[in-house]
């Protein structure tokens, strides 16, 4: 017998809603989930994870809150999704790569610009290639409108490499609107990526 369950996630910061949607989830064998939440980069988040899990997700706003419908298991209807996998070398598994600030290196601002324009060009010519770069705290920058290093990011997300930016660092710099490549992620996919790869930290 199915499960319906509700879980409030208004008010809470990122990740929280997410890993409050995967306890539930990992509670029941089949059933549907109602999430609610009150903030765009949850609402995106908890999409995100269900699909990624193989659930099949509606979506419904009421009152500025959105209601995220999850269902799991047999008839859930859900779509195949390819899940984020980790490439394999003779090597081990390919790096991932974790920036945490908008130049690279401490003591010249200005000249760690230029470095971390010269890493992300360097990285382009780099095999294997990485399988994500995640950027947090100032290193959202990087991924905005305005970004020096935004036609390398492009190059490398369409060669298949996957561009990873904080939600509560887009946020908290009043970036979220200026994202322009990659998608919005939370600290619960920060830490599983890092987990699964051979994390590098810039």
């Amino acid at each position: 017998m199915s499960d319906d369950k509700v879980i409030d996630c208004r008010g809470l910061k990122c990740p929280q809603p997410v890993i409050n949607t995967k306890k539930t989830l990992e509670t029941l064998r089949e059933g549907r989930v109602t999430v609610i939440v009150d903030n765009n980069v949850a609402k995106e988040n908890v999409q995100k994870f269900a699909v990624s899990n193989g659930c099949s997700v509606t979506l419904a706003e009421k009152n500025g809150h959105y209601y995220i419908d999850i269902i799991k298991g047999v008839g859930s209807g859900a779509k195949t999704v390819e899940s984020h996998t980790v490439e394999l070398t003779a090597a081990g598994p390919c790096p991932v790569y974790l920036i945490t600030k908008n130049t690279l290196g401490s003591g010249s601002d200005e000249l760690g610009a230029v470095l971390m324009k010269s890493w992300a060009y360097t990285l382009r010519e780099t095999k294997p290639l990485p399988s994500t770069i995640m950027f947090v705290n100032s290193g959202v920058r990087l991924t905005c409108d305005g970004s020096p290093i935004l036609e390398h990011l492009s190059a490398l997300a369409d060669q298949g490499v996957e561009i990873l930016s904080c939600g509560t660092c887009l946020d908290y710099f009043g970036l979220k609107e200026q994202l322009k490549v990659g998608s919005v992620t939370n600290m619960y996919t920060i830490l599983e990526r890092l987990s699964a790869g051979q994390a590098i930290t810039i």
